[in-house]
């Protein structure tokens, strides 16, 4: 979707909606104060709700409106994913894409017939990437090598990351354009995965990765915004209207505010300013960003790896590996430094925290910060708390903290998790209900590209903890399910509380923003058993038709 498209039809529509526009015949659903609400109508004038209700209630509050039939369609509060990867997504829209490939030789045959045509298209010295292959998948669930890749090319550079995004597969020319070799060292949180001989395999896990793609030519700020531009079109199909970007680098700051003073951004975005990001001082002294579409007050932090890669930090060693602990980031000194600083600017920490360890180091870290009281003010997050000791989960909501979760994660993760952490721990893994009955709000999400975008994906999981195909039949640790009012909810108006948005949005309400979907299946139907696989007939944003199927 281009970008005139959008400015086009901002022009256009904002011109149609001059009176007040009445949708109903439609079955409506919106958590307001913690309550769902049903409605058959929803009025509005512009960007702001004047009502929903019944259609002779709606009726009566203008004296004329634009009527539109819903055609007995569900019509729902536009859905916020409260952690994705604008950039990474819309760049793997253009790569391949090796996610729920069940075997290596597969894996190696779809690279295999990509670079083919990418080779008639790109330069030799043009790098072949993608993302999405999991090992968990795959006959005895070993790391794939890098020799398997210079099958396909000796000569192009491949690089290629897991499905979770933290660790990645290199041939050898990749290896050594980035000068690692036999001799290179394990950086502090990363690991160069090496073979009896010490000669690197071609796996490099978290920060060893830096290594390797601080030699891949850096994106161009044409190509971050066209990456965006096609992230964005992608999400509004998918019925989503805001979203959280979990950790943006400086060059992707610059075109966020670019593309916002010319109009150019079309769904609601959070920022997250990377730590890691050399220039975040910076960025912090320039102040928070308050914008219709764009607000930037909050930082990203890591304190650990991921699960699947072993790289997750755990208070005891694997179950499925008993001399490792995973990794931790940083030492506590070092991440209380980087939370004084983020303080220091009133910004909100968000910290990406995966395994006990992680998520134990972040809650204590929050607990000694220096100014306490700014804490639930400031709505700080664990991004992910995926795996949390039971004594631990009740420090979130003593301490203000939001947890930031995915619920396809558990489904994804589901087939290794339990292997990774054992019977005891995995009582504190993708433990939502414990989280509620402990008074944690949960805002959900999806950590796209590593998962898929799709919302109803993640309202699924949250509900039924299966995969598409109902297995397995009782839901995996079902005990931990939401049930669908709170998993809207952890979609709408709890991620418009992690980003200052509730107000605005989040819910369906008199003097909110007109931001809803219409689409083709009644979630709240109890017979309804693929919900996952609803389909999206309109988004709308600020009371504008942006998308129709």
């Amino acid at each position: 979707m281009k970008k005139i498209t959008f400015v086009l039809l901002f022009t256009f529509s904002l011109s149609i909606n001059a009176l007040p526009t009445l949708i109903h015949n439609v079955k409506g659903y919106s958590v307001n104060n913690a309550e769902l609400v049903r409605f058959d109508a929803i009025l509005f004038e512009d960007d702001k709700i004047l009502g929903i209700g019944t259609k002779k209630d709606m009726q009566e509050l203008a004296s004329f409106s634009i009527s539109i039939d819903g055609k007995g369609n569900t019509l729902l509060p536009g859905l916020i994913d409260s952690h994705g990867h604008l950039v990474g997504l819309g760049t793997n829209l253009q790569q391949i894409d090796l996610r729920n490939i069940e075997s290596l030789d597969l894996t190696l045959d779809k690279i295999a017939d990509y670079a083919k045509d990418f080779d008639k298209q790109n330069t030799d010295d043009k790098w072949l990437t993608g993302r999405g292959w999991n090992q968990v998948l795959w006959k005895g669930k070993a790391f794939p090598t890098r020799q398997d890749l210079d099958l396909i090319s000796k000569d192009r550079p491949i690089w290629l990351r897991r499905i979770d995004g933290h660790a990645g597969w290199a041939n050898t020319r990749a290896l050594e354009l980035a000068g690692i070799d036999n001799k290179t060292a394990d950086p502090k949180g990363g690991k160069i995965i090496k073979d009896v001989d010490g000669e690197p395999t071609g796996i490099l896990v978290d920060t060893a990765m830096e290594i390797l793609e601080s030699k891949i030519p850096e994106a161009t700020s044409d190509d971050i915004e066209n990456a965006l531009d096609m992230a964005f079109e992608h999400l509004i199909q998918l019925g989503i209207t805001s979203v959280h970007d979990a950790g943006i680098d400086f060059d992707t700051y610059r075109s966020m505010l670019k593309m916002s003073s010319k109009g150019e951004i079309p769904i609601r975005v959070y920022a997250m300013l990377a730590a890691s990001d050399q220039h975040l001082e910076s960025m912090l002294k320039l102040g928070k960003t308050q914008e219709d579409f764009l607000k930037v007050q909050s930082v990203k932090l890591y304190t650990d790896g991921a699960l699947g890669s072993r790289g997750a930090a755990l208070i005891e060693p694997y179950s499925d590996d008993g001399d490792n602990k995973g990794l931790l980031f940083h030492s506590d000194k070092v991440l209380k430094s980087k939370f004084n600083l983020v303080n220091q600017y009133d910004f909100q920490i968000n910290v990406h925290a995966i395994g006990d360890k992680g998520n134990q180091q972040v809650l204590d870290t929050f607990a000694n910060m220096n100014k306490k009281e700014s804490i639930k003010n400031a709505r700080h997050r664990i991004e992910h708390a995926q795996v949390v000791a039971l004594e631990d989960i009740p420090r979130f909501s003593k301490l203000g903290i939001i947890a930031s979760m995915q619920p396809t994660h558990a489904t994804s993760d589901m087939n290794m998790a339990e292997d990774r952490v054992g019977a005891e721990r995995i009582k504190g893994a993708y433990a939502w209900r414990t989280m509620l009955e402990n008074d944690v709000l949960i805002a959900s999400g999806s950590d796209f590209p590593v998962e898929l975008a799709n919302p109803f994906h993640g309202l699924f999981s949250a509900v039924k903890r299966q995969n598409h195909d109902n297995e397995p039949e009782d839901g995996w640790y079902s005990n931990e399910a939401l049930d669908m009012t709170e998993a809207l909810a952890s979609f709408t108006i709890n991620g418009a509380y992690a980003s200052f948005w509730e107000n605005e949005i989040g819910s369906l309400e008199k003097g909110k923003k007109a931001d809803f979907i219409l689409i083709d299946k009644d979630i709240f139907n109890k017979e309804a058993t693929k919900i996952w696989d609803s389909q999206v007939l309109e988004t709308w944003i600020n009371g504008i038709q942006i998308y129709k199927r």
